[in-house]
């Protein structure tokens, strides 16, 4: 049976759709897990949050460092790949066993459902209980992950690191996220980059701390010491993550300032004062969506395959870094462990410069600007790597991955602009299943391609076992590219009907563009009158077919 929808009226006499329960018991349990329900807070809860720690006063400003914080341990995971050959030697007793790698993208596919799940129980019992039970997560995954290795177990090792502490990174990662968003409306892609940010610094530090203490101490008691490390900072963190309180407001406006809709009056201005994420311009008031109306709509699917096309490259080389560094251009263990963290910064750096650009020229320009640059420097690596040109292939994996960075430091952004910032823990988890079905999918097929050519007549100091895979992740990246454009961040695109014989609209560099077929086919070049003009004449028909003054729904 097909889901119903009711017509509901808010306080403010907007109007938005909630989806009545299905028959289907799994759909019952979706709508049941992502339903709207707000974090409430007793009035001695309130008053204890104005406050960091006893008599230090709270400032919103604060959790800027400790969101960095945070992330910076759940980065660790990045430099999960100097773990590859201390490990496979330690439990399968050769560096070359291959199955340390796995590890990663068994943790890669656990984070990304912990994000995808925990997104609403963020939203409904606030990040600060969330963050603290990721830490004891975090905590007992290297615990048991040394206890792996102490016993020789590897299956124990993806149950340790992989599962129990990739759900535990997954929550973390989310949880500064959601909260940042809430208390910076005035500086959405700053919080953005910011809350992310410290992913790509923590594996600069920790591609570098481990191996020192592999070799004076083992692996089991690296694990032990590295739990320790996080635990250590990731708990007052933790404690200090909080939400902003009912009606808070900074510098004249609300948690709302950037929204995904709008009200009749500006419907009939032309949306000249809304928001736009194309070219980055602050919106006045507008309706909310529900979080499944959300989560099902058009756009919604196209950021995900979009966000999935930008994560592919970065994430699956990322975990092979060291071993090209290594095993292509025959560098010693140190070096690439210095190339890896070298890495991270460059993560780190996308993550926050393209995320603070983006309040300035928009979310989706720089998602179309990192997919190009992905897909020029993705189709040159086979002949750098061919060619032994360590320096131009170094340049070339860092720009990637600044690109790879910006995406996770757009995206919370990008969501909060079409979707509000009531919506973003969930949201924001599950499009981060995107990114662990292309470390998980991706791996697994980078995988296999390579040691089939290896198991052929290949061995691992060729290039071309890795050069090969880079054609299909071309291609993926391509796709990314052209799905990007059909992304509707503008009022106008969302709500405008099409035309007569209309195929598909989009809109480049700030024209509207449409594919017709009335006649033969051709392609409009809309010019900014001829778009006014549609949309007043829509707005009009609006009006008339409402015959007064109610409160515009969402035409989704």
């Amino acid at each position: 049976m097909a889901d119903e929808k009711n017509e509901l009226a808010t306080s403010e006499g907007t109007t938005f759709y909630q989806t009545k329960k299905s028959r289907n018991f799994v759909k019952r349990f979706i709508q049941w897990h992502y339903r709207d329900q707000p974090y409430v807070r007793s009035e001695k809860k309130l008053e204890s949050e104005k406050y960091l720690f006893w008599c230090i006063p709270f400032n919103r400003w604060m959790l800027l460092p400790i969101a960095v914080l945070l992330q910076f341990c759940c980065g660790s995971l990045y430099a999960w790949s100097v773990y590859n050959k201390p490990l496979d030697k330690a439990v399968n007793g050769s560096e070359t066993a291959g199955l340390a790698p796995i590890t990663f993208y068994v943790a890669v596919g656990v984070f990304g459902l912990s994000s995808a799940i925990n997104g609403p129980f963020l939203e409904r019992y606030g990040p600060q209980l969330g963050s603290v039970i990721a830490t004891i997560f975090v905590f007992a995954g290297h615990l048991l992950t040394a206890l792996a290795v102490h016993t020789k177990q590897m299956w124990l090792v993806y149950v340790g690191y992989g599962v129990i502490g990739g759900f535990g990174l997954g929550f973390c990662y989310i949880s500064p996220v959601s909260a940042l968003q809430k208390w910076f409306p005035d500086h959405r892609g700053l919080a953005s980059g910011f809350a992310v940010c410290g992913f790509g610094a923590g594996s600069i530090a920790f591609g570098q701390i481990p191996l020192p203490l592999i070799r004076e101490l083992g692996v089991p008691l690296t694990f032990i010491i590295m739990g320790c490390i996080y635990f250590v900072i990731m708990m007052p963190c933790a404690y200090s993550l909080r939400v902003p309180p009912p009606g808070y407001t900074v510098n004249g406006m609300d948690v709302y300032r950037q929204k995904v809709a709008t009200t009749d009056a500006e419907i009939e201005a032309g949306d000249k004062d809304g928001f736009d994420s194309l070219d980055g311009k602050p919106k006045e008031p507008t309706i909310m969506m529900t979080l499944i109306e959300s989560l099902t709509s058009r756009d919604y699917a196209l950021l995900y395959l979009m966000f999935f096309a930008n994560s592919l490259f970065g994430l699956v080389v990322m975990s092979r870094l060291s071993n090209m560094v290594v095993d292509v251009f025959g560098k010693s263990q140190n070096v690439a462990s210095q190339i890896v963290s070298a890495n991270g910064g460059f993560n780190l750096a996308g993550r926050l410069f393209f995320s603070t650009v983006s309040d300035y020229v928009g979310r989706k320009n720089c998602f179309l600007f990192t997919l190009v640059c992905q897909c020029v420097f993705i189709g040159a690596l086979p002949t750098v790597m061919e060619n032994g040109q360590y320096g131009v292939f170094l340049f070339m994996i860092w720009i990637i991955t600044a690109c790879y960075g910006a995406g996770f430091g757009v995206i919370p952004a990008f969501l909060t602009d079409m979707f509000g910032p009531k919506n973003i823990g969930a949201c924001h988890g599950i499009i981060l299943t995107a990114w662990a079905i292309a470390g998980v999918a991706g791996g697994l097929i980078f995988t296999a391609i390579y040691d089939d050519m290896i198991e052929g007549d290949y061995a691992p100091t060729d290039a071309w076992p890795y050069a090969l895979n880079f054609y299909w992740i071309l291609a993926v990246a391509i796709l990314g590219f052209f799905i990007s454009l059909f992304v509707r961040v503008t009022l106008r695109d969302r709500l405008l009907p099409a035309v007569a014989g209309q195929i598909v609209r989009m809109r480049l560099f700030g024209r509207s563009v449409r594919l017709v077929n009335d006649h033969g086919l051709r392609v409009e070049l809309l010019s900014k009158k001829q778009e006014d003009a549609e949309w007043e004449q829509y707005a009009y028909e609006r009006q008339a077919a409402q015959g007064d003054d109610k409160p515009n729904e969402p035409n989704y």
